[in-house]
């Protein structure tokens, strides 16, 4: 299993159109095959970095995914809607593996 981690800069005027691009990602993204981990937006601190987070089998998994989700009505209006809109400066992504499993049982105190 690979997590991709997407890192954006936004613009701090357009938080409410990265909002908005996160809640269609939240139901084109599952539906397209990869597992969603959430979509994070400036609350406190930097006005201008927000994050993505997906899960994926592997990269050829992505690959498809990636088409699939390009063909996909909601993810075509969402890649037009951010083009359009302008709200992303810039995008970096990168592809992790968890090293920590299996992890222990939450202990509440």
């Amino acid at each position: 299993m690979l997590t991709c981690f997407i890192r954006y800069e936004i613009d701090p005027f357009g938080k409410e159109a990265f909002a908005e691009y996160a809640r269609n990602w939240g139901q084109a993204i599952p539906r397209n095959g990869a597992h969603l981990i959430g979509y994070f937006a400036p609350h406190e601190g930097s006005a201008t970095t927000a994050y993505g987070v997906y899960s994926v089998e592997s990269l050829a998994a992505y690959e498809a995914y990636r088409a699939r989700l390009a063909a996909d009505p909601l993810g075509a209006e969402n890649y037009a809607f951010a083009r359009d809109k302008r709200f992303i400066l810039k995008e970096d992504r990168i592809f992790l593996r968890n090293v920590s499993l299996p992890h222990a049982q939450a202990v509440t105190p």
